[in-house]
């Protein structure tokens, strides 16, 4: 500030993370945006908590304080799926754990509070988004209302922020209190007024807070109902303002922001980062480490896509950036992989190409374009759409143009590929240009599980799918010469699941010779089915007889957890004693001395 001779900034960033002054870290996308717009933006990195005065350091801020608990939502970046504290954390300094406090916006939005009286507070990020209205959190394992209520900041911005921030920019900087924002995509405000509250065509009333956290059958259905209005409003063109009551106060969801168009997303993702972390971090931390480990996973990565049409249950991307697919052009992409190569520490290896599916680069059928994405089909899953448009030829286009650029020896392809959407593809000209160029050795993909009616409940294709993409796999290796392996990620514990889907999982495993080092055990996080399926014990989406919500199996407490991820991992002898408890409880004993 001294240098560049501000006596204010306009607006200064909280973040959980460390600061990385990159495009996959959000606190410098959105202030190098702000910037870009002539706003004077500062940063405060995982302020101490202990201590006011950690938010005083820039001064009070002509326009807002911008708060965000990170990368992650705070609760998850702290503890483990078992609710045990996590041992370090890949987004803070020297990746040493304890820079982040638990429920981060609430934390971070009452110490601004206290260190400036009346400043206006936004909130947004991952926690913001994810916990915007209300919902279930695993850790005190009760239901909680929208966050916008318990921190009480001024307005919450939901989603991916570039548009809606820069309107709120605007609106602050001529003079409208941030508490008096209304109207912008992609933002929820709160009153105490019912006169304030939007009415009539285009505004649905969600079940109310008090209605919805009734430890009842009645009211885990009404939890379930508004998950399922709230789902269904997740798309830019075709969404409704959504309104929740929580005591004698209300939640106004405004319509989701548009995404970026691929000229907007270009220009966001090639703004002036520096592309390291802070110096600050170059001096060890407590424990001896320098850096940000975060910050290797996507040093020498691209960017190429956000939003995900697969909508898997247990994931949020539906709720935060959306099943809209954006893409990043040819042109751009190739500017930043030159700008990798010119590094020095560049060693020829581009580690990714991709977003939350790689092989997802544009949108899942043309009527998305018109009409937006639909509310009541899914596009993958266990019964994929008819209208889905399978076609992976601007992908492979992208590949071989980075491929061919001098200095690149191998571009990888890390963050995830969609098999079911692959198989689907008669032209097999990508699976062979993945297994010939793409991987080294092996391939990680996400059957997560091999029985069909938990599958189903995952929105994942069936296990004859995963199958024939495995014999596709092997075939297309064999043809090329090259002894390459699949590495298949499972999740235990999901919905639905219990000790009899374990071991179909188990008896597969056996049957094919491989056994998993790593297993996921599920995580009810903020803002998924999968999460409102695991409170209420019901599947929203099926109907029994009665018309009522079918009541599905749930895994609660780490033991059955425990059970359930020895038996895939039966070959260990820790978990001998486990596989037979598990075994005899579901009535298989004789499969003991086979698992």
């Amino acid at each position: 500030m001294e240098v560049r001779g501000w006596e204010e900034c306009d607006f200064i960033i909280v973040s959980g993370d460390a600061y990385v002054d990159h495009p996959s870290f959000a606190s410098a996308l959105l202030g190098r945006l702000l910037e870009s717009r002539g706003y004077r933006t500062g940063i405060i990195p995982q302020p101490d908590v202990t201590d006011s005065k950690a938010f005083t350091v820039l001064g009070r801020p002509r326009l807002a304080f911008l708060v965000s608990a990170g990368a992650m939502d705070s609760m998850v970046s702290n503890y483990t799926a078992n609710n045990k504290p996590r041992s370090e954390d890949a987004y803070a300094h020297g990746g040493e754990k304890g820079h982040r406090p638990d429920r981060a916006l609430l934390v971070y939005t009452a110490k601004i509070r206290e260190a400036y009286k009346g400043i206006s507070v936004v909130i947004g990020g991952i926690e913001a988004s994810l916990r915007r209205m209300t919902h279930y959190d695993y850790w005190s394992d009760k239901i909680r209302r929208s966050i916008l209520l318990d921190s009480k900041a001024d307005l919450l911005v939901y989603g991916m922020g570039e548009h809606p921030l820069i309107e709120v920019a605007e609106q602050l900087a001529r003079g409208v209190p941030a508490s008096g924002i209304r109207g912008i995509r992609g933002t929820c405000w709160r009153t105490g007024k019912s006169s304030d509250v939007p009415q009539g065509s285009g505004v649905i009333r969600l079940p109310s807070y008090e209605t919805v956290s009734e430890n009842t059958e009645e009211g885990r259905t009404l939890f379930a109902e508004s998950f399922l209005l709230q789902e269904a409003n997740t798309d830019a063109v075709n969404a409704d303002i959504l309104v929740e009551q929580a005591d004698n106060r209300f939640v106004v969801q405004e319509r989701p922001a548009f995404p970026l168009s691929t000229e907007e997303f270009d220009a966001v993702m090639e703004l002036s980062y520096i592309r390291r972390w802070h110096p600050i971090y170059d001096k060890p931390a407590a424990n001896g480490k320098t850096g940000v480990p975060a910050l290797q996973e996507v040093l020498f990565s691209l960017t190429s896509c956000r939003g995900c049409f697969g909508a898997c249950s247990f994931c949020a991307i539906t709720f935060h950036q959306g099943r809209s697919i954006q893409a990043r052009s040819h042109e751009s992409l190739i500017r930043e992989a030159k700008l990798l190569i010119s590094r020095s520490d560049f060693k020829g290896y581009i580690h990714d190409v991709g977003g939350p599916t790689a092989n997802f680069r544009h949108p899942s059928c043309d009527r998305q374009k018109t009409f937006g994405i639909c509310k009541n089909r899914q596009c993958l899953g266990s019964d994929p759409c008819p209208n889905l448009e399978v076609d992976h030829t601007d992908y492979i286009a992208l590949l071989r143009e980075l491929r061919s650029l001098p200095g690149v020896k191998k571009v990888f392809i890390r963050s995830g590929i969609r098999f079911d959407y692959l198989v689907m593809d008669n032209d097999l000209t990508f699976l062979e240009e993945l297994c010939r160029y793409h991987i080294s050795g092996q391939l990680k993909v996400a059957p997560e599980s091999v029985s069909d009616p938990v599958l189903r409940l995952m929105r994942k294709s069936t296990h004859a799918v995963y199958e024939h993409f495995v014999a596709e796999y092997d075939r297309m290796n064999k043809k090329l010469g090259l002894k390459q392996y699949i590495v298949p990620y499972y999740i235990v514990a999901h919905p639905g699941a219990g000790l009899n889907e374990a071991i179909e999982t188990a008896l597969y495993l056996k049957k094919t010779g491989f056994i998993p080092d790593q297993i996921q055990d599920f995580y009810p996080t903020p803002g998924s089915l999968s999460t409102c399926m695991y409170y209420t014990g019901l599947d929203p989406y099926s109907k029994d007889r009665n018309g009522s919500m079918r009541h599905i199996h749930i895994a609660r407490g780490t033991h059955e957890r425990r059970l359930q991820r020895a038996l895939i991992q039966f070959d260990r002898p820790e978990n001998r004693q486990l596989v037979r408890e598990a075994l005899e409880q579901a009535g298989r004993t004789d499969l003991i001395g086979i698992l």
